[in-house]
């Protein structure tokens, strides 16, 4: 009689299967821990672009000193929930009374959308506008934080900060300058198109968490809000404009909108 058969199962067929054993392993492994209490890691599906950014110089890092820019802290805010068993963090800001502003992509596919102040406090947010297509969301918080104020005409060169949480961590002050605005091609928030969008360049640190959050001016003023990184080049990113935020505001619905499927 001659060998048993699994001798003979091809080293292709067992390749395979110890493939798909580790891919179980790990799964289960990191559905353990994304179950565990306290334990959830939070992500931002931040967009990164490969596109070319606008030739602006470096921001200036005096910024970071200023006491307009340092004084906008409670005016920014972070932006938590959960899509697809995944907790998904990123950042806001504050663009009229009980009003943030943040990122389509933060905000997909949730139902339990909540934002945290940088006093610590905690509050529910109800989606009240989602267009994918220029990447902006609308929540509506119960509580009378402090708007920013939006600057009417922001120009090209305008040395900046991007503010907001980056990384889950604490609340920071990031130096960057405004580039071009211009009208190009380019994805959605859930990496679908071509599309037509308004989109203004940025150099500066980009982290995930923070988008969503404001490029503020040295008077505090939001100049835009930041939605992607850039992937080559000096450090930089893109960000919606503060035209396309303005138009969106009256929009804002008076109850709860659908948030579409998860991104990322």
């Amino acid at each position: 009689m001659g060998p048993p058969a699994c001798f003979y199962l091809p080293v292709t067929v067992l390749k395979s299967a110890l493939v798909a054993l580790t891919l179980a392993l790990a799964w289960i492994a990191a559905a353990a821990v994304l179950h565990a209490p306290g334990a959830i890691d939070r992500v931002d599906p931040l967009p990164r672009i490969g596109g070319p950014t606008s030739p602006v110089a470096p921001p200036d890092t005096v910024i970071a000193a200023d006491p307009d820019v340092r004084g906008v802290s409670r005016s920014v805010v972070r932006v938590l929930g959960t899509a697809c068993g995944l907790g998904v963090e990123g950042s806001g800001w504050v663009a009229a009374p009980g009003l943030v502003v943040t990122n389509a992509h933060v905000v997909a596919g949730e139902d339990d959308t909540e934002v945290t102040t940088v006093d610590g406090a905690t509050l529910d947010a109800v989606p009240v506008l989602y267009e994918p297509d220029d990447d902006l969301a609308l929540l509506r918080i119960g509580a009378s934080l402090p708007p920013l104020r939006i600057a009417a005409d922001p120009q090209a060169g305008t040395n900046g900060a991007v503010l907001g949480y980056p990384n889950n961590g604490p609340y920071t002050l990031s130096p960057a300058r405004l580039g071009e605005t211009s009208t190009t091609v380019s994805d959605d928030a859930y990496g679908d198109g071509p599309i037509r969008r308004s989109i203004a360049f940025l150099r500066g640190r980009v982290r995930s968490g923070n988008s969503g959050g404001p490029l503020v001016d040295s008077r505090g003023h939001a100049i835009a809000t930041v939605f992607a990184a850039t992937t080559s080049g000096p450090a930089g990113g893109f960000a919606i404009p503060n035209e396309v935020v303005r138009r969106a505001l009256p929009r804002a619905a008076a109850g709860e909108v659908d948030t579409g499927p998860c991104a990322g």
